[in-house]
């Protein structure tokens, strides 16, 4: 099953994605990708930071929202072209985080994508704020 073509996009268009962020994964997260910055896999460390405990690995919620992007909306087949973020408060093992994605903006010429993308936290608090660009598949006539 493929993704939508840029035809089939329309500014406007919302998805998203939520999960609960376990201990499991932050641990996780950090043996795959290395990052064992002490503030999220150490629980003595993190008690006496600014936060107060351990904090999941920022990227961790781009990952939702690539997620989302990569899933539902442009979807499967599409690829990430560009993104930016700005890591807006921490996100806590137990939050739950709603990854959205929303089309600002498109360029069928060029077949692109716009999306305002940003993560909540059950507070309903922006933990993440960005912009993707995705070029959408292109689907092959009948």
């Amino acid at each position: 099953m493929l993704g939508k073509t840029v035809q089939e996009i329309n500014v406007g268009d919302t998805a998203s994605f939520n999960k609960s962020v376990t201990e499991y994964d932050v641990y996780s997260f950090a043996g795959i990708t290395g990052d064992f910055n002490p503030a999220h896999i150490n629980a003595v460390y993190a008690s006496e930071t600014s936060f107060g405990r351990i904090i999941a690995h920022g990227i961790l919620s781009i990952g939702f929202i690539s997620n989302v992007l990569g899933t539902q909306l442009p979807g499967p087949g599409s690829i990430y072209i560009h993104q930016e973020c700005d890591f807006k408060k921490p996100v806590f093992i137990g939050d739950t985080i709603t990854a959205t994605v929303k089309v600002t903006k498109k360029d069928e010429a060029k077949n692109r994508v716009w999306l305002h993308t940003y993560c909540t936290n059950q507070r309903d608090e922006i933990v993440v704020d960005g912009e993707a660009i995705m070029m959408p598949v292109r689907k092959k006539p009948a």
